[in-house]
C-alpha cells in the first residue's frame, strides 16, 4: 500500500523531445502547480535523453507524465519507468505504443467493434503526386499528436498535398490518409476507475477559423467548447460509450480522451483516435470535462497521482 498523498515526492515530466514540447511544457506547469501543497515534494523534470539517469538521483515515489508526443507518449518513457520500477501515471507501454501508430490503433478498435475511418497508409511522396483517395480527404502523419501535420484536402481540390513530399518532411515516410467526414468534432475524456472506465461528458468543438488544428487546440480562443454537447440523445450515449470501449480494448489506464466526428446528416459516429496523455493545458478539453462532472483541477491531478502504478 503507497504511503499517504502529502508524504510523496512527485516527479512532473514535462517538455520533451517532440514536435507538441510547447504544449507538455504549459500541461507540465499546470499539473506541478495543482500538486503543489498537495504532495510533500514536486520536482518539475524537463525531460531528456538523461531521464533515466535523471530519475534515478531524484528517487520520486510517483511520476507524474506530463509529456505529449514522440518519445514521451508513445511508450518510450514508459519503458524507462518500467525498468526504474517508479509508478507512474497514464497509460503503460503497449497501451502507450499502440494509441501512437493509427494504422494499428484502427485495427484493434475496429476488431472492438468501434466505428472508425476508412483510408490506410501510402507512401507520402505518392500521396505529394496524385489523389490516392477520391476528395474530399485527410493527409496526417501516422504517428504524432495534435494535428501535428494535418492537411484537409477538400471536394473538388485540383492538387494533392505536396508538402508531405517536401525534403524537410519529419513525420515519417508513410502517412495516414482518410476520408474527409464532414460534421461534427466532438471528444470524450474516460477514466480509468477500479469499478472500469466512467466517459465524463461529450463536448462539441467549433474551431473560430478553419479546422481542428494545432492553433485551435491550444491557442486561446481558438475553438469553442459546447458541453455537454446539443446531440440527438442516442448519439451523445453512443460517444460515452464508444470511448469505454476504446479505453479497454486499447488496454489504457488512468485518463484518455476519444475523438470523433459526427456526420449529422448521415448520423454516422466515427472515433479518429484515442489519446492516451490528453492536454491539461488551460484550454485542454480533459479539465473542462472534469470540472463539468464536479472535479476540479486539483481533484483531476490529485485522481491521477493516486491512480499511479507500476506495472501499468
Amino acid at each position: 500500500m503507497r504511503a499517504p498523498l502529502n508524504t510523496l515526492h512527485v516527479a512532473v515530466l514535462m517538455g520533451g523531445l517532440s514536435s507538441e514540447r510547447e504544449v507538455s511544457l504549459s500541461s507540465g506547469r499546470g499539473c506541478a502547480d495543482a500538486l503543489e501543497g498537495q504532495v510533500a515534494k514536486v520536482t518539475r523534470v524537463d525531460a531528456g535523453r538523461d531521464l533515466a539517469q535523471v530519475l534515478t538521483a531524484l528517487k520520486p515515489d510517483v511520476v507524474f507524465n506530463a509529456l505529449h508526443g514522440k518519445w514521451g507518449e508513445d511508450g518510450c518513457v514508459q519503458g524507462i519507468l518500467e525498468t526504474l520500477k517508479i509508478p507512474y501515471t497514464h497509460s503503460g507501454v503497449l497501451a502507450s505504443a499502440l494509441a501512437m501508430d493509427k494504422d494499428k490503433s484502427k485495427a484493434v478498435l475496429s476488431a472492438a467493434g468501434v466505428i472508425v475511418p476508412g483510408g490506410g497508409l501510402f507512401d507520402r511522396h505518392e500521396v505529394a503526386s496524385r489523389h490516392v483517395i477520391d476528395p474530399p480527404y485527410v493527409v496526417k502523419p501516422n504517428a504524432e499528436g495534435s494535428s501535428v501535420g494535418v492537411f484537409v484536402v477538400r471536394e473538388g481540390a485540383n492538387r494533392p498535398v505536396a508538402e508531405v513530399g517536401a525534403d524537410d518532411w519529419a513525420y515519417g515516410d508513410l502517412v495516414m490518409v482518410e476520408p474527409f467526414i464532414a460534421g461534427k468534432e466532438l471528444a470524450v475524456t474516460v477514466l480509468g476507475e477500479a469499478s472500469g472506465p466512467r466517459a465524463l461528458t461529450v463536448t462539441d468543438i467549433t474551431p473560430t477559423k478553419g479546422f481542428y488544428d494545432y492553433e485551435a487546440k491550444y491557442a486561446e480562443g481558438g475553438s469553442k467548447h459546447v458541453l455537454p454537447a446539443e446531440l440527438p440523445a442516442h448519439v451523445f450515449d453512443k460517444a460515452l460509450r464508444q470511448s469505454e470501449l476504446a479505453h479497454t480494448a486499447m488496454g489504457c489506464r488512468g485518463v484518455s480522451r476519444s475523438d470523433f466526428r459526427y456526420d449529422d446528416v448521415n448520423d454516422v459516429l466515427v472515433l479518429l483516435e484515442v489519446n492516451t496523455q490528453p492536454g491539461m493545458t488551460p484550454t485542454s478539453l480533459s479539465p473542462e470535462q472534469a470540472a463539468y462532472v464536479g472535479m476540479a483541477y486539483r481533484d483531476l491531478v490529485r485522481w491521477m497521482v493516486e491512480d499511479a502504478s507500476c506495472p501499468r
